[in-house]
């Protein structure tokens, strides 16, 4: 028999679910209700890191959902417990039936202190109710909210988008397929985690699922962390709740392959209204193939002009920062940082285990959590090649018959590996480079600005960057929380005493073969 808290609760989860279902499915997979009573919240965790994420970002709104109905002073009480009986994403959707609570993991309302538009000056009393700014502070200055003349304003809006949720099965049908789509790169597919949650929330907002949007949204981070990912995830989402929605999704390289068709035969016209007329949401992938094609550069100007002032939300990825791309005109890179520029780093280890659980569980692969903490814990470089190792793991026990133990992934990992040479880690750089100038391990970590710990120091920032590929933050963190800036700066200055400095390159040379190899 339900009690009157557990109705309060299933009055929650509605509220909750319906906000963001993509993001709610996936940890609340990991969650069991075990009952309310007196204020007093009893919830069940799979593990220790769906405990803590579900408890930043999703509680907070639900505890304020019953409390407005209470008056309650609802307390959270927490038990690990690998095994549950049933989970609450298995509960079915139901609608609240209450005026909802607007979630904190995305959003935080406006300030309205001032009563100004933070971006120009307008008086906040003219902005849509519920207007609010980004869940990660203040609004930049490229940070645009909906407009009369947005992809997801009042103005596109119909009948079919007050349709009951149950009907949204039958609006999906309506519009075009979108070329290059991956129909698995869903947001309920994506997994968030500490390295990815700015690019998630932000790519979430761009596909109007609420807070601030940015525009431009620049995604960046090496290959395979997921940045193709979120923007197939946003054209989705998009074609699921504006159908009518005009989306263009392309590489950088179909763009310039496109402009010189045109050029070659005379379209340039229908090139530049697909572009700059007729297009409500451009995804750009890998903007950096752009860099020293001159003409391409031009007219790619010009249709972000075109559909920025029209408010018309653009995405672009890139392998690097704005400020980092060699022969790409400034006003591009400038324009790139007019919104928000949100990198993705190399997934940690309890990010990479919930990966290789949600890719195991979409391929319908059986195996044990311990098999899982392994292939996590083996395979540490991206996600591309996380997923690739579950796949191909699968594959060779399906042909031998034989089960996903981890006597057997031990085994395969440990051929596979030592095919090549073994990856370092920055630990192991800064280890190389300290033994090689006779410093202390904790030189490269602290203020010292000596010459020679200074040189040092800039040297392991370059060599990390280049051979390991990791991102700047992540450097900036592992040298004594230095700003990111800093590390470009160093590594700017390493590259081109390696290019002019004999000496220089002598050192580098030196550390790479303690590493193992030489490039």
């Amino acid at each position: 028999m339900r009690t009157d808290g557990d109705l309060l609760w299933e009055g929650a989860v509605a509220f909750t679910r319906e906000k963001s279902p993509g993001s709610f499915e996936q940890w609340f997979s990991g969650v069991q209700f075990d009952g309310l009573t007196d204020g007093v919240l009893c919830l069940r965790a799979r593990d220790e890191f769906v405990r803590e994420w579900v408890d930043d970002h999703f509680l907070p709104t639900m505890t304020d959902h019953i409390r407005g109905l209470t008056g309650w002073s609802v307390q959270v009480a927490w038990t690990i417990d690998v095994h549950l009986d049933t989970p609450v994403s298995r509960q079915a959707p139901s609608r609240p039936s209450t005026v909802p609570v607007r979630p904190r993991a995305l959003v935080i309302d406006a300030d309205p202190s001032d009563g100004r538009d933070e971006r120009d000056g307008r008086d906040s009393q003219n902005k849509a109710p519920g207007e609010a700014r980004g869940a990660y502070g203040a609004v930049s200055p490229g940070a645009s909210g909906p407009s009369s003349s947005g992809p997801f304003s009042s103005g596109q809006r119909d009948a079919r988008d007050d349709a009951p949720r149950e009907r949204r099965s039958e609006i999906r049908a309506v519009g075009a397929p979108i070329e290059g789509l991956n129909p698995k790169y869903t947001f309920s597919n994506f997994v968030v985690g500490p390295s990815n949650e700015l690019a998630h929330a932000a790519s979430i907002a761009a596909a109007g699922g609420g807070g601030r949007r940015y525009n431009p949204l620049f995604l960046c981070g090496g290959t395979g962390l997921g940045k193709t990912h979120l923007v197939h995830a946003v054209a989705h989402r998009i074609r699921a709740e504006r159908p009518q929605t005009r989306i263009l999704y392309l590489s950088a390289e179909r763009f310039v392959n496109e402009f010189v068709q045109a050029l070659q035969e005379g379209k340039m016209n229908e090139f530049r209204t697909r572009y700059r007329d007729r297009c409500d949401l451009l995804l750009v992938d890998d903007i950096q193939f752009l860099a020293s094609k001159t003409q391409t550069q031009e007219e790619f100007f010009h249709a972000f002009n075109a559909l920025h002032q029209a408010d018309k939300q653009i995405i672009v990825t890139s392998d690097k920062y704005p400020q980092q791309l060699e022969r790409m005109e400034e006003r591009l890179v400038s324009r790139f940082t007019w919104g928000l520029v949100a990198d993705i780093q190399a997934p940690e280890l309890e990010t990479r285990v919930a990966i290789v659980g949600k890719k195991a569980q979409i391929e319908g692969i059986e195996m044990s959590d311990d098999v899982l903490s392994y292939i996590a814990q083996s395979v540490r470089s991206n996600v591309r090649e996380l997923e690739g190792t579950l796949i191909r793991l699968a594959a060779k026990a399906s042909l031998l018959g034989q089960p996903i133990g981890i006597d057997f992934v031990r085994q395969e990992l440990a051929l596979s590996s030592s095919s090549r040479p073994n990856e370092a880690s920055i630990e192991d750089v800064q280890r190389a480079v300290c033994h090689y100038f006779k410093l202390k391990s904790g030189d490269l970590l602290s203020k010292d600005r000596h010459k020679t710990v200074a040189h040092a120091r800039h040297v392991a920032m370059y060599l990390c960057r280049e051979r390991l590929k990791s991102s700047l933050p992540e450097l900036g963190r592992a040298f004594g929380n230095r700003d990111h800036t800093t590390v470009m700066s160093a590594v700017r200055k390493v590259k081109t005493l390696r290019e002019t400095n004999p000496e220089t390159r002598a050192q580098i040379e030196a550390i790479e073969r303690k590493l193992g190899s030489v490039d």
